[in-house]
């Protein structure tokens, strides 16, 4: 059954390689189910509240992805975006936390509707190939860094902005530990190399005191939802900064999830021969789909994880690596203290690691023609630079329609890709 509805076979994979790929996800994205609730905290939200929201959310949207668009890639509340929620919207702007879920909720009825008359997929087409290409290097050096963040290994200087972490840290040589066991075990051509380096690295956080073993019950019934369920308010719906919220939230989650989805895309090498990804338009609804039921259930937006690309590196080609990453998230319903307990040191080894697999669609890029390159390189420096797939995206196709227009090769830039660039522009200036 499995084999004939996801059709394996032709995706030259397997039911076992397809779980292994899901559980890898799920095991690099984890984190979301401890980060989401303790940054959601800060605006007054129940946080056991908003572990069950944040879970039930990755859920749906997954399985959306997984049943219907048939592709390997997990979705959750995104990072970055919580932060807006919480930080912008509801502490430095004031609002509550019900005026952030509506901004939300909108969002995703716009995304909905977007994606119904072919809109996001219209943009996703218009990005030229090389950029594609761009997109992949830059979401790998953009989650390199990310893991070596989560391990220690890269940290914040007043001098330089970032420097190297302190190596007598146990959480650095915890996660190189894993490097380099996931590193010999894909040089073997050992299949769930990437995860059993988390399991590995997880293993010696325990003496070290970074990993720790859950405390009492290690099974419990997920928390209520109650406190924050459907508390969405539509006072404000018509005010300036209701407009402002929403515009924000549209834009960068409308360009953070084209990345992904094309930059992981790429890696897998799914993209046809005319620079299309097969069932784009059920991959874009089921972002909006978890986007619109999360505001519901109480969590900020929901968007497709770049941490995908780790069970697209162990193999995963299809919706049954999905599938299972959905199976996972609901699993951490009840085994929450145990899936959380993986430290993020033991997880950075798979994202530095799937960081440098998707480097490789550069090879496929001209660097001698200077129209392309540069657009190529702007986009793959910016993103871990500006910390941001959506800005590394904006610099790249800004720069691409510039440079074409001012050379004479006009025919080079679709409609599409002129009106974005004017978008972009009003963004920096309005």
């Amino acid at each position: 059954m499995l084999e004939k509805f996801f059709k394996l076979k032709e995706n030259k994979t397997t039911v076992r390689t397809e779980i292994i790929a899901g559980i890898t996800t799920f095991m690099t994205m984890a984190y979301i189910l401890a980060v989401n609730p303790d940054i959601l905290l800060v605006t007054g939200m129940d946080k056991n509240a908003v572990f069950t929201a944040t879970a039930l959310s990755a859920v749906v949207a997954t399985l959306v992805m997984a049943l219907w668009a048939k592709l390997p890639f997990a979705l959750a509340p995104g990072m970055g975006l919580n932060a807006f929620f919480a930080f912008t919207v509801v502490l430095a702007m004031g609002h509550s936390w019900q005026f952030a879920l509506t901004a939300v909720f909108l969002e995703g009825i716009i995304f909905l509707l977007l994606t119904a008359f072919n809109v996001r997929e219209l943009i996703v087409n218009a990005i030229p190939m090389n950029l594609k290409h761009a997109i992949s290097a830059g979401i790998g050096l953009f989650i390199a860094f990310i893991g070596m963040q989560n391990a220690g290994l890269i940290v914040k200087s007043d001098a330089t902005m970032i420097t190297l972490g302190n190596m007598g840290e146990h959480t650095i040589w915890i996660a190189l530990f894993g490097l380099i066991v996931s590193g010999v075990l894909l040089a073997l051509k050992v299949k769930g190399a990437l995860l059993i380096g988390i399991f590995a690295a997880a293993i010696l956080g325990i003496p070290l005191d970074v990993t720790h073993l859950p405390e009492g019950n290690w099974v419990s019934m997920p928390p209520s939802l109650e406190p924050i369920f459907f508390k969405i308010s539509f006072a404000e719906i018509f005010s300036t900064d209701m407009l402002v919220v929403l515009i924000t939230f549209l834009f960068v989650d409308l360009f953070d999830t084209v990345g992904t989805l094309v930059g992981v895309a790429s890696k897998a090498n799914m993209i046809d021969k005319d620079g299309k990804l097969p069932r784009v338009k059920q991959a874009l609804f089921a972002d909006a789909v978890g986007t619109t039921t999360g505001a519901l259930l109480g969590t900020s937006t929901v968007t497709t994880y770049v941490e995908s690309a780790s069970g697209v590196a162990e193999g995963g080609r299809t919706g049954l690596t999905a599938l299972s990453t959905a199976g996972m998230f609901a699993l951490a319903l009840f085994f929450a203290p145990i899936f959380l307990m993986v430290p993020g040191a033991a997880t950075a080894p798979a994202l530095i690691l799937v960081g440098s697999f998707m480097l490789s669609p550069i090879l496929k890029i001209n660097f001698e023609d200077y129209t392309e390159s540069i657009p190529v390189f702007l986009t793959v420096i910016m993103m871990p630079l500006a910390y941001s797939i959506a800005e590394g995206i904006v610099f790249g196709m800004l720069s691409y329609v510039v440079l074409k227009l001012l050379t004479g090769r006009t025919r080079d830039v679709s409609v599409v890709m002129y009106i974005l660039a004017v978008l972009f522009l009003a963004k920096f200036f309005v």
